[in-house]
Protein backbone atom coordinates (compact mmCIF):
# COMPACT_ATOMS: atom_id res chain seq x y z
CA UNK A 1 0.00 0.00 0.00
CA UNK A 2 1.34 3.48 -0.72
CA UNK A 3 0.12 6.85 1.50
CA UNK A 4 -0.61 9.67 -0.96
CA UNK A 5 1.15 12.81 0.74
CA UNK A 6 0.35 16.08 0.61
CA UNK A 7 3.00 17.38 -1.10
CA UNK A 8 5.80 20.71 0.06
CA UNK A 9 2.91 23.95 -0.84
CA UNK A 10 6.07 26.38 -1.75
CA UNK A 11 7.52 29.44 0.41
CA UNK A 12 5.60 30.52 3.11
CA UNK A 13 2.66 28.52 2.14
CA UNK A 14 1.78 26.53 5.77
CA UNK A 15 -1.87 24.75 4.60
CA UNK A 16 -3.88 23.95 1.66
CA UNK A 17 -7.33 23.27 0.73
CA UNK A 18 -8.70 19.90 -1.04
CA UNK A 19 -10.18 21.10 -4.26
CA UNK A 20 -11.34 18.10 -5.43
CA UNK A 21 -10.93 14.69 -6.22
CA UNK A 22 -11.02 13.26 -9.60
CA UNK A 23 -11.38 9.69 -8.76
CA UNK A 24 -13.30 7.83 -5.64
CA UNK A 25 -12.54 4.99 -3.40
CA UNK A 26 -12.31 1.24 -5.46
CA UNK A 27 -10.95 3.01 -8.96
CA UNK A 28 -8.01 1.55 -10.88
CA UNK A 29 -5.35 4.23 -11.15
CA UNK A 30 -2.17 4.43 -12.56
CA UNK A 31 1.15 5.95 -11.33
CA UNK A 32 1.57 9.26 -11.82
CA UNK A 33 -1.91 9.94 -12.39
CA UNK A 34 -3.86 13.16 -11.09
CA UNK A 35 -5.59 12.07 -8.46
CA UNK A 36 -6.41 15.40 -6.29
CA UNK A 37 -5.93 18.99 -7.07
CA UNK A 38 -4.83 21.34 -4.04
CA UNK A 39 -5.57 24.99 -3.70
CA UNK A 40 -3.37 27.71 -1.65
CA UNK A 41 -3.90 31.88 -1.93
CA UNK A 42 -0.85 31.63 -4.47
CA UNK A 43 -1.55 28.43 -6.64
CA UNK A 44 -2.83 25.38 -7.74
CA UNK A 45 -1.00 22.26 -7.25
CA UNK A 46 -2.17 18.41 -8.39
CA UNK A 47 -0.74 15.31 -6.55
CA UNK A 48 -0.63 12.17 -8.54
CA UNK A 49 -0.79 8.12 -7.99
CA UNK A 50 2.27 7.35 -6.08
CA UNK A 51 1.40 3.62 -8.06
CA UNK A 52 -0.32 1.24 -9.95
CA UNK A 53 -3.38 -0.33 -8.27
CA UNK A 54 -6.65 1.00 -6.76
CA UNK A 55 -7.61 3.84 -4.73
CA UNK A 56 -8.63 1.78 -1.47
CA UNK A 57 -8.63 5.01 0.83
CA UNK A 58 -9.49 8.94 0.94
CA UNK A 59 -9.21 10.65 4.60
CA UNK A 60 -9.66 14.19 3.34
CA UNK A 61 -12.38 15.49 1.50
CA UNK A 62 -13.37 18.26 -1.01
CA UNK A 63 -13.01 21.48 1.10
CA UNK A 64 -10.15 20.14 3.84
CA UNK A 65 -7.30 21.91 4.90
CA UNK A 66 -4.49 20.22 4.73
CA UNK A 67 -0.81 20.84 5.61
CA UNK A 68 2.40 19.54 3.92
CA UNK A 69 3.00 15.40 4.48
CA UNK A 70 -1.20 14.79 5.68
CA UNK A 71 -1.91 11.35 4.38
CA UNK A 72 -4.66 12.17 1.98
CA UNK A 73 -5.42 8.93 0.85
CA UNK A 74 -3.84 5.50 0.20
CA UNK A 75 -3.48 3.47 -3.25
CA UNK A 76 -3.64 -0.78 -2.92
CA UNK A 77 -1.34 -1.93 -5.15
CA UNK A 78 -2.77 -5.23 -6.80
CA UNK A 79 -4.15 -6.73 -9.77
CA UNK A 80 -7.32 -4.55 -10.35
CA UNK A 81 -5.10 -1.74 -11.84
CA UNK A 82 -3.62 -4.70 -14.41
CA UNK A 83 -7.29 -6.21 -14.41
CA UNK A 84 -8.46 -3.28 -16.12
CA UNK A 85 -5.64 -2.00 -18.39
CA UNK A 86 -7.41 -4.62 -21.07
CA UNK A 87 -10.48 -2.93 -20.66
CA UNK A 88 -8.49 0.44 -21.33
CA UNK A 89 -6.93 -1.35 -24.53
CA UNK A 90 -9.89 -2.28 -25.65
CA UNK A 91 -11.58 0.83 -25.28
CA UNK A 92 -8.90 2.67 -26.95
CA UNK A 93 -9.67 2.09 -30.47
CA UNK A 94 -13.56 3.59 -30.27
CA UNK A 95 -11.83 6.86 -28.48
CA UNK A 96 -9.08 6.43 -31.80
CA UNK A 97 -11.99 5.92 -34.28
CA UNK A 98 -12.85 9.91 -35.08
CA UNK A 99 -8.82 10.00 -35.40
CA UNK A 100 -9.09 6.98 -38.14
CA UNK A 101 -11.69 8.87 -39.92
CA UNK A 102 -10.27 11.98 -40.39
CA UNK A 103 -10.99 14.07 -37.21
CA UNK A 104 -8.71 15.53 -35.47
CA UNK A 105 -9.22 16.46 -31.39
CA UNK A 106 -8.97 20.14 -30.21
CA UNK A 107 -7.29 19.21 -26.66
CA UNK A 108 -6.88 21.94 -23.90
CA UNK A 109 -2.99 23.47 -24.82
CA UNK A 110 -1.01 23.89 -21.38
CA UNK A 111 -1.88 26.64 -19.81
CA UNK A 112 1.03 27.69 -17.82
CA UNK A 113 3.13 26.89 -14.49
CA UNK A 114 0.86 25.81 -11.27
CA UNK A 115 -1.96 26.39 -13.33
CA UNK A 116 -4.34 23.18 -13.22
CA UNK A 117 -7.48 24.15 -14.70
CA UNK A 118 -9.20 26.92 -16.67
CA UNK A 119 -12.99 27.79 -17.86
CA UNK A 120 -14.43 27.07 -21.52
CA UNK A 121 -15.00 30.76 -22.73
CA UNK A 122 -17.95 31.42 -25.49
CA UNK A 123 -17.10 28.87 -28.09
CA UNK A 124 -17.35 31.51 -32.07
CA UNK A 125 -18.83 28.37 -33.67
CA UNK A 126 -21.13 26.01 -32.90
CA UNK A 127 -21.50 22.11 -33.79
CA UNK A 128 -21.73 21.46 -37.22
CA UNK A 129 -20.34 24.40 -38.63
CA UNK A 130 -17.00 24.41 -41.28
CA UNK A 131 -13.86 25.63 -39.69
CA UNK A 132 -10.82 26.98 -41.26
CA UNK A 133 -7.16 25.46 -39.84
CA UNK A 134 -6.17 27.65 -37.26
CA UNK A 135 -9.31 29.64 -36.85
CA UNK A 136 -10.24 30.88 -33.72
CA UNK A 137 -12.50 28.89 -31.64
CA UNK A 138 -12.96 29.52 -27.99
CA UNK A 139 -10.61 31.09 -25.50
CA UNK A 140 -9.82 29.19 -22.03
CA UNK A 141 -9.90 31.50 -19.22
CA UNK A 142 -7.35 30.66 -16.12
CA UNK A 143 -6.95 32.76 -12.75
CA UNK A 144 -3.92 34.79 -14.79
CA UNK A 145 -4.56 34.75 -18.64
CA UNK A 146 -6.75 33.53 -21.25
CA UNK A 147 -5.57 30.84 -23.74
CA UNK A 148 -6.70 30.74 -27.32
CA UNK A 149 -7.45 27.32 -28.75
CA UNK A 150 -7.57 27.65 -32.87
CA UNK A 151 -8.89 24.74 -35.04
CA UNK A 152 -5.90 22.15 -35.41
CA UNK A 153 -7.47 21.26 -38.75
CA UNK A 154 -10.26 22.60 -41.60
CA UNK A 155 -13.25 20.39 -41.64
CA UNK A 156 -16.22 20.17 -39.50
CA UNK A 157 -16.72 21.31 -35.61
CA UNK A 158 -18.14 19.00 -32.91
CA UNK A 159 -18.02 20.76 -29.38
CA UNK A 160 -17.65 17.85 -26.71
CA UNK A 161 -17.13 20.90 -23.55
CA UNK A 162 -19.81 23.94 -23.08
CA UNK A 163 -19.49 27.41 -22.15
CA UNK A 164 -18.24 27.90 -18.82
CA UNK A 165 -17.35 24.12 -18.06
CA UNK A 166 -14.24 23.96 -15.91
CA UNK A 167 -11.54 21.88 -18.00
CA UNK A 168 -7.80 20.72 -17.37
CA UNK A 169 -4.67 20.81 -19.95
CA UNK A 170 -4.58 17.89 -22.28
CA UNK A 171 -8.54 17.54 -21.99
CA UNK A 172 -10.46 17.03 -25.03
CA UNK A 173 -13.09 19.69 -25.79
CA UNK A 174 -14.01 19.04 -29.30
CA UNK A 175 -12.59 17.80 -32.64
CA UNK A 176 -12.89 18.91 -36.26
CA UNK A 177 -13.77 16.08 -38.74
CA UNK A 178 -12.83 16.09 -42.66
CA UNK A 179 -16.07 16.16 -44.54
CA UNK A 180 -17.29 17.07 -48.29
CA UNK A 181 -18.54 19.95 -46.44
CA UNK A 182 -15.48 21.30 -45.00
CA UNK A 183 -13.79 20.18 -48.68
CA UNK A 184 -16.27 22.51 -50.28
CA UNK A 185 -16.36 25.14 -48.43
CA UNK A 186 -12.22 25.63 -47.99
CA UNK A 187 -12.76 27.95 -51.65
CA UNK A 188 -14.88 30.06 -50.92
CA UNK A 189 -12.57 31.96 -48.98
CA UNK A 190 -10.43 32.87 -52.24
CA UNK A 191 -12.43 35.36 -54.19
CA UNK A 192 -12.38 37.28 -50.84
CA UNK A 193 -8.43 36.90 -50.62
CA UNK A 194 -8.16 37.92 -54.15
CA UNK A 195 -9.51 41.22 -53.75
CA UNK A 196 -7.48 41.56 -50.76
CA UNK A 197 -4.50 42.89 -52.85
CA UNK A 198 -6.75 46.02 -54.58
CA UNK A 199 -7.34 47.60 -50.88
CA UNK A 200 -3.66 47.61 -49.56
CA UNK A 201 -4.08 50.70 -47.50
CA UNK A 202 -5.17 48.80 -44.39
CA UNK A 203 -6.23 45.64 -43.52
CA UNK A 204 -9.89 45.10 -42.30
CA UNK A 205 -11.51 42.21 -39.55
CA UNK A 206 -13.57 39.73 -41.31
CA UNK A 207 -16.98 40.09 -40.31
CA UNK A 208 -16.33 36.88 -37.61
CA UNK A 209 -13.21 38.33 -36.32
CA UNK A 210 -13.26 37.38 -32.68
CA UNK A 211 -13.82 40.23 -30.37
CA UNK A 212 -12.83 40.27 -26.83
CA UNK A 213 -14.77 41.45 -24.06
CA UNK A 214 -13.18 45.14 -23.97
CA UNK A 215 -13.61 45.31 -27.89
CA UNK A 216 -16.70 44.22 -27.39
CA UNK A 217 -17.75 46.96 -24.69
CA UNK A 218 -15.93 49.47 -26.99
CA UNK A 219 -17.84 48.51 -29.80
CA UNK A 220 -21.27 48.04 -28.89
CA UNK A 221 -21.38 51.45 -26.98
CA UNK A 222 -20.14 53.29 -30.04
CA UNK A 223 -22.35 51.52 -32.52
CA UNK A 224 -19.21 50.41 -34.16
CA UNK A 225 -19.12 47.59 -37.35
CA UNK A 226 -16.88 45.03 -36.35
CA UNK A 227 -16.26 44.05 -40.46
CA UNK A 228 -15.52 48.03 -41.13
CA UNK A 229 -12.52 47.96 -38.65
CA UNK A 230 -8.17 47.45 -39.02
CA UNK A 231 -6.83 44.40 -37.63
CA UNK A 232 -3.91 45.26 -35.95
CA UNK A 233 -3.64 42.05 -33.02
CA UNK A 234 -2.52 39.22 -33.44
CA UNK A 235 -3.94 35.94 -35.65
CA UNK A 236 -5.79 39.35 -37.61
CA UNK A 237 -8.19 40.18 -34.15
CA UNK A 238 -8.89 43.35 -33.48
CA UNK A 239 -7.50 44.95 -30.64
CA UNK A 240 -8.66 47.55 -28.45
CA UNK A 241 -6.86 50.32 -29.24
CA UNK A 242 -8.53 49.30 -32.96
CA UNK A 243 -11.96 49.75 -31.64
CA UNK A 244 -10.87 52.98 -29.92
CA UNK A 245 -9.40 54.50 -33.25
CA UNK A 246 -12.22 54.01 -35.63
CA UNK A 247 -14.67 56.08 -32.89
CA UNK A 248 -13.82 59.19 -34.24
CA UNK A 249 -14.51 58.09 -38.07
CA UNK A 250 -17.84 56.55 -37.08
CA UNK A 251 -18.76 59.88 -35.39
CA UNK A 252 -20.43 61.57 -38.61
CA UNK A 253 -22.70 58.58 -38.32
CA UNK A 254 -23.97 58.64 -35.18
CA UNK A 255 -27.22 60.89 -35.64
CA UNK A 256 -28.43 57.98 -38.00
CA UNK A 257 -27.59 55.35 -35.20
CA UNK A 258 -28.77 57.67 -32.45
CA UNK A 259 -32.55 57.39 -34.06
CA UNK A 260 -33.56 53.83 -33.08
CA UNK A 261 -33.43 54.21 -29.23
CA UNK A 262 -37.22 53.14 -28.58
CA UNK A 263 -36.49 48.90 -28.27
CA UNK A 264 -35.11 49.09 -25.37
CA UNK A 265 -37.64 48.13 -23.57
CA UNK A 266 -36.55 44.70 -25.90
CA UNK A 267 -33.43 44.82 -23.88
CA UNK A 268 -32.62 43.15 -20.38
CA UNK A 269 -32.27 46.14 -17.76
CA UNK A 270 -29.79 44.35 -16.10
CA UNK A 271 -27.22 41.15 -17.47
CA UNK A 272 -25.39 39.02 -15.22
CA UNK A 273 -21.74 37.94 -16.33
CA UNK A 274 -19.76 35.33 -14.77
CA UNK A 275 -16.42 36.62 -13.21
CA UNK A 276 -13.28 35.55 -14.88
CA UNK A 277 -11.14 33.64 -12.23
CA UNK A 278 -8.68 36.34 -12.46
CA UNK A 279 -11.24 38.76 -11.23
CA UNK A 280 -12.12 36.37 -8.76
CA UNK A 281 -8.62 35.60 -7.54
CA UNK A 282 -8.37 39.53 -7.75
CA UNK A 283 -11.00 40.44 -5.53
CA UNK A 284 -10.18 37.47 -2.76
CA UNK A 285 -6.64 38.90 -2.43
CA UNK A 286 -7.54 42.35 -1.79
CA UNK A 287 -10.59 41.05 0.70
CA UNK A 288 -7.75 39.29 2.30
CA UNK A 289 -5.40 41.99 2.80
CA UNK A 290 -7.63 44.10 4.40
CA UNK A 291 -8.78 41.60 6.43
CA UNK A 292 -5.27 40.62 7.49
CA UNK A 293 -3.43 44.11 7.94
CA UNK A 294 -3.61 46.96 10.01
CA UNK A 295 -3.67 49.21 6.78
CA UNK A 296 -2.81 52.82 7.30
CA UNK A 297 -1.88 55.36 4.41
CA UNK A 298 0.17 58.56 5.03
CA UNK A 299 0.15 61.01 2.48
CA UNK A 300 2.39 64.11 0.72
CA UNK A 301 3.85 65.75 -2.15
CA UNK A 302 6.38 65.88 -4.24
CA UNK A 303 7.17 68.75 -6.75
CA UNK A 304 8.46 67.17 -10.15
CA UNK A 305 10.04 70.18 -11.91
CA UNK A 306 13.56 68.81 -11.62
CA UNK A 307 12.59 65.46 -12.47
CA UNK A 308 10.96 66.49 -15.54
CA UNK A 309 13.67 68.47 -16.56
CA UNK A 310 16.75 66.14 -16.05
CA UNK A 311 13.64 63.74 -18.06
CA UNK A 312 13.52 66.53 -21.10
CA UNK A 313 17.03 67.64 -20.92
CA UNK A 314 18.25 63.75 -21.80
CA UNK A 315 15.31 61.77 -23.11
CA UNK A 316 16.56 61.55 -26.42
CA UNK A 317 20.20 60.93 -26.00
CA UNK A 318 18.89 58.09 -23.48
CA UNK A 319 16.61 56.51 -26.17
CA UNK A 320 19.20 56.73 -28.61
CA UNK A 321 21.65 55.26 -26.13
CA UNK A 322 19.79 52.28 -24.49
CA UNK A 323 16.64 51.47 -26.92
CA UNK A 324 14.56 52.30 -24.70
CA UNK A 325 12.23 55.90 -23.70
CA UNK A 326 13.16 57.49 -20.44
CA UNK A 327 10.07 57.88 -17.84
CA UNK A 328 9.74 58.21 -14.09
CA UNK A 329 9.03 55.03 -13.01
CA UNK A 330 12.60 54.13 -13.04
CA UNK A 331 13.35 57.89 -10.98
CA UNK A 332 10.51 56.35 -8.50
CA UNK A 333 12.20 52.83 -8.69
CA UNK A 334 15.50 54.09 -7.58
CA UNK A 335 14.10 56.15 -4.69
CA UNK A 336 12.06 53.74 -3.70
CA UNK A 337 15.22 51.04 -3.15
CA UNK A 338 17.28 53.65 -1.60
CA UNK A 339 14.26 54.31 0.84
CA UNK A 340 13.65 50.64 1.37
CA UNK A 341 17.26 50.46 2.35
CA UNK A 342 17.44 53.21 5.26
CA UNK A 343 13.89 51.51 6.23
CA UNK A 344 13.84 47.93 6.58
CA UNK A 345 10.61 47.33 8.08
CA UNK A 346 9.06 48.83 4.98
CA UNK A 347 10.55 46.00 3.02
CA UNK A 348 9.71 43.25 5.47
CA UNK A 349 6.78 40.61 6.03
CA UNK A 350 4.90 39.16 8.99
CA UNK A 351 4.96 35.59 9.69
CA UNK A 352 3.19 33.86 12.10
CA UNK A 353 4.87 35.97 14.88
CA UNK A 354 8.19 36.50 13.49
CA UNK A 355 9.57 39.28 11.11
CA UNK A 356 11.20 38.45 7.96
CA UNK A 357 13.46 41.30 6.72
CA UNK A 358 14.32 40.84 2.88
CA UNK A 359 17.54 42.04 1.78
CA UNK A 360 16.72 41.85 -1.25
CA UNK A 361 14.59 44.23 -3.44
CA UNK A 362 11.94 43.02 -5.52
CA UNK A 363 9.84 45.73 -6.50
CA UNK A 364 6.14 45.00 -8.11
CA UNK A 365 4.69 47.22 -10.24
CA UNK A 366 1.30 47.24 -10.82
CA UNK A 367 0.03 46.85 -14.24
CA UNK A 368 -3.52 47.53 -15.62
CA UNK A 369 -4.90 45.13 -18.03
CA UNK A 370 -8.39 44.00 -20.09
CA UNK A 371 -8.70 41.32 -17.78
CA UNK A 372 -7.60 42.91 -14.56
CA UNK A 373 -5.26 44.15 -12.36
CA UNK A 374 -1.63 42.17 -12.15
CA UNK A 375 1.33 42.62 -10.39
CA UNK A 376 4.56 41.50 -12.01
CA UNK A 377 8.18 41.58 -10.30
CA UNK A 378 11.18 43.35 -11.57
CA UNK A 379 14.07 41.02 -10.01
CA UNK A 380 17.04 42.75 -7.93
CA UNK A 381 15.98 46.43 -8.70
CA UNK A 382 18.70 47.57 -6.34
CA UNK A 383 21.11 46.22 -9.14
CA UNK A 384 19.84 47.86 -12.13
CA UNK A 385 20.50 51.10 -13.92
CA UNK A 386 17.72 53.58 -14.47
CA UNK A 387 17.70 52.15 -17.89
CA UNK A 388 17.74 48.30 -17.08
CA UNK A 389 14.46 49.34 -15.11
CA UNK A 390 12.87 51.10 -17.57
CA UNK A 391 13.84 47.97 -19.61
CA UNK A 392 12.53 45.36 -17.10
CA UNK A 393 9.52 47.40 -16.49
CA UNK A 394 9.21 48.05 -20.14
CA UNK A 395 9.34 43.70 -20.48
CA UNK A 396 6.57 42.98 -17.83
CA UNK A 397 4.44 45.15 -18.76
CA UNK A 398 3.85 43.90 -22.78
CA UNK A 399 3.95 40.06 -20.97
CA UNK A 400 0.89 40.98 -18.67
CA UNK A 401 -0.89 42.94 -21.56
CA UNK A 402 0.08 39.81 -24.16
CA UNK A 403 -1.41 37.65 -21.15
CA UNK A 404 2.20 36.08 -21.21
CA UNK A 405 3.12 36.20 -17.86
CA UNK A 406 4.93 33.59 -15.86
CA UNK A 407 3.66 32.94 -11.59
CA UNK A 408 7.37 33.23 -11.23
CA UNK A 409 7.21 36.67 -12.42
CA UNK A 410 4.37 37.28 -10.47
CA UNK A 411 5.61 36.04 -7.12
CA UNK A 412 8.09 36.93 -5.08
CA UNK A 413 8.07 40.83 -4.24
CA UNK A 414 9.41 42.64 -1.52
CA UNK A 415 7.50 46.28 -2.46
CA UNK A 416 5.20 47.28 -4.56
CA UNK A 417 4.80 50.40 -6.74
CA UNK A 418 0.86 52.05 -8.35
CA UNK A 419 0.64 54.22 -10.88
CA UNK A 420 -2.85 55.54 -10.95
CA UNK A 421 -1.61 59.03 -12.66
CA UNK A 422 -1.05 57.30 -15.90
CA UNK A 423 -5.23 57.13 -15.71
CA UNK A 424 -6.00 60.68 -14.25
CA UNK A 425 -6.10 59.79 -10.40
CA UNK A 426 -4.93 62.70 -7.97
CA UNK A 427 -5.09 60.80 -4.93
CA UNK A 428 -5.95 57.40 -3.60
CA UNK A 429 -5.13 54.70 -0.79
CA UNK A 430 -3.76 51.80 -2.16
CA UNK A 431 -4.08 48.05 -0.90
CA UNK A 432 -1.38 46.51 0.16
CA UNK A 433 -0.30 43.27 -1.60
CA UNK A 434 0.16 40.54 0.75
CA UNK A 435 2.28 39.48 2.81
CA UNK A 436 4.03 42.95 1.20
CA UNK A 437 4.04 45.81 4.29
CA UNK A 438 4.48 48.84 1.63
CA UNK A 439 3.00 50.03 -1.77
CA UNK A 440 3.49 53.49 -2.95
CA UNK A 441 0.79 54.97 -4.99
CA UNK A 442 1.67 57.54 -7.62
CA UNK A 443 -0.72 60.38 -8.97
CA UNK A 444 -1.22 62.62 -11.39
CA UNK A 445 1.19 65.25 -12.22
CA UNK A 446 -0.65 68.89 -11.73
CA UNK A 447 0.34 72.30 -12.00
CA UNK A 448 -0.51 74.27 -8.40
CA UNK A 449 0.59 77.25 -7.04
CA UNK A 450 3.34 76.65 -4.55
CA UNK A 451 4.67 79.44 -2.06
CA UNK A 452 8.63 79.04 -2.83
CA UNK A 453 10.65 81.07 -1.03
CA UNK A 454 8.03 83.74 0.16
CA UNK A 455 6.69 83.66 -3.38
CA UNK A 456 4.11 81.71 -5.17
CA UNK A 457 4.99 80.02 -8.31
CA UNK A 458 3.78 77.14 -10.62
CA UNK A 459 4.63 73.63 -9.94
CA UNK A 460 3.74 70.31 -11.35
CA UNK A 461 3.13 68.83 -8.38
CA UNK A 462 2.43 64.85 -7.90
CA UNK A 463 0.68 63.40 -4.77
CA UNK A 464 2.50 60.65 -2.88
CA UNK A 465 0.41 57.65 -0.96
CA UNK A 466 1.96 55.29 0.95
CA UNK A 467 0.24 52.45 2.58
CA UNK A 468 1.71 50.38 4.81
CA UNK A 469 1.15 47.44 7.59
CA UNK A 470 0.74 49.34 11.05
CA UNK A 471 1.68 45.97 12.84
CA UNK A 472 5.59 46.24 11.68
CA UNK A 473 5.89 49.70 10.27
CA UNK A 474 5.60 52.62 12.64
CA UNK A 475 3.83 55.76 12.40
CA UNK A 476 7.72 57.49 12.45
CA UNK A 477 9.05 54.78 9.74
CA UNK A 478 6.17 55.54 7.47
CA UNK A 479 6.30 59.35 7.45
CA UNK A 480 10.09 59.59 7.36
CA UNK A 481 10.02 56.67 4.26
CA UNK A 482 7.61 58.99 2.52
CA UNK A 483 9.91 62.14 3.07
CA UNK A 484 12.78 60.23 2.01
CA UNK A 485 11.30 59.74 -1.66
CA UNK A 486 10.56 63.51 -1.61
CA UNK A 487 14.07 64.46 -0.87
CA UNK A 488 15.55 61.86 -3.82
CA UNK A 489 12.38 63.02 -6.18
CA UNK A 490 13.08 66.75 -5.69
CA UNK A 491 16.59 66.70 -5.65
CA UNK A 492 17.58 64.23 -7.95
CA UNK A 493 21.49 65.15 -7.77
CA UNK A 494 21.16 63.43 -3.90
CA UNK A 495 20.89 60.26 -5.16
CA UNK A 496 23.79 59.97 -7.45
CA UNK A 497 25.94 61.64 -4.20
CA UNK A 498 24.48 58.97 -1.87
CA UNK A 499 23.10 61.43 0.23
Amino acid sequence: MADILTPALGESVAEASIAKWTKKVGDAVKKDEVLVELETDKVSLEVVAPADGVLSAINANDGDTVVPGTVLGAVTEGGAAAASAPAAAAAAPVAAAPAASGGVDIAVPTMGESVAEGSIGTWLKKSGDTVAKDELLVEIETDKVAVEVSAPAAGVLTIAAADGATVTPGQVIGSVAASGAAAAAAPAPAPAAAAAPANTGSAQAPASAHLSPAVQRVVSENNLNPASLSASGPKGNITKADAIAAIGAATPAAPKAAAPAAPRADQPREERVKMTRLRQTIARRLKESQNTAAQLTTFNEVDMTNVMALRAQYKEVFEKRHGVKLGFMSFFTKAVVQALHEIPAVNAEIDGTDIIYKNHYDIGIAVGTDKGLVVPVLRDADALSLAGIEKGIAALGKAARDGALTMDQMQGGTFTITNGGTYGSLMSTPILNTPQSGILGMHNIVQRPMAINGEVKIRPMMYLALSYDHRIVDGKEAVTFLVRIKELLEDPARALLDL
